[in-house]
């Protein structure tokens, strides 16, 4: 998963710190996220993972994705999410799901409208780029029952 975070095309979205091996090692230790790899013929080729608001006036479910550039535009982005959404709705009730891309993240961002996510707002400098400047993102939810097949 470090190797997949280096390539150019994710390292742009997923920073981290600059040893990506710890990064991933962290975000696999974080006990309040859980993390997945995404598989294509038994090959990691990225990871999802989630984390829950848990108090019951808020609760949702929050997701993130990577995968590596040789499989953007496949549809396994899309099919990770509706996969990981279903797990989550049936295993531990969720009906409210959300995402935030980086702003200029359009290919994200089309990948997860496909799955139904729709744009609540701008998250304005939301975080710091590698050019050192802040960056906007943008909020997505998902209705559980908005889930596009």
């Amino acid at each position: 998963m470090a190797e997949i975070r280096a390539t150019p095309e994710v390292r742009r979205w997923w920073r981290g710190s600059d040893d990506l091996t710890a990064a991933v090692e962290a975000d696999i230790a974080d006990e309040t996220t859980t993390v997945y790899t995404v598989r294509r013929d038994e090959r990691v080729v990225g990871a999802i993972q989630w984390y829950a608001e848990e108090d019951p006036d808020y609760r949702h479910a929050s997701l993130d994705i990577f995968l590596a550039p040789d499989v953007h535009g496949l549809g396994l982005g899309p099919d990770a999410i509706r996969t990981l959404v279903r797990h989550l709705v049936e295993a531990y009730g969720h009906h409210r799901f959300t995402i935030d891309p980086a702003a200029r993240n359009t290919q994200a961002i089309r990948g997860y409208a496909k799955v139904g996510f729709r744009p609540v707002g701008v998250l304005r400098r939301y975080e710091r780029g590698e050019d050192g400047r802040w960056h906007d993102g943008l909020l997505m939810e998902l209705l559980a029952d908005e889930l596009a097949h």
